[in-house]
């Protein structure tokens, strides 16, 4: 189980993210666009940089939805390998059958 400060320092930062998100889009869409003069890109640019860190979407870390750990994520499943051992050989995924050759 990963630390619950830690999981918790995740979900603030996935709500920053979406609080900012709008903002964040329209500040890019300005920088990206040449019809756009330089100082209004300059000021798009600084408008930016003045957004909180956390409310940039790549500071977001994939944990397992079970027990939080960081390491070894399937995005498919949303869980980590060993949590997603468990449940599938309970039988909890649907179509999930263990490999035998």
């Amino acid at each position: 189980m990963a630390k619950v400060s830690m999981v918790q320092r995740d979900l603030k930062r996935k709500k920053i993210a979406e609080k900012y998100a709008q903002k964040r889009e329209k500040y890019k869409s300005i920088i990206g666009n040449p019809n756009f003069s330089e100082e209004e890109q300059i000021e798009a640019q600084l408008a930016l940089q003045k957004l909180p860190r956390n409310a940039s979407p790549c500071r977001q870390r994939n944990r397992c939805r079970l027990s939080g750990r960081p390491h070894g994520y399937y995005r498919k499943f949303g869980l980590a390998r060993n949590k997603l051992r468990e449940t599938a050989m309970r039988g909890d995924i649907p179509g999930l059958v263990k490999s035998s050759w």
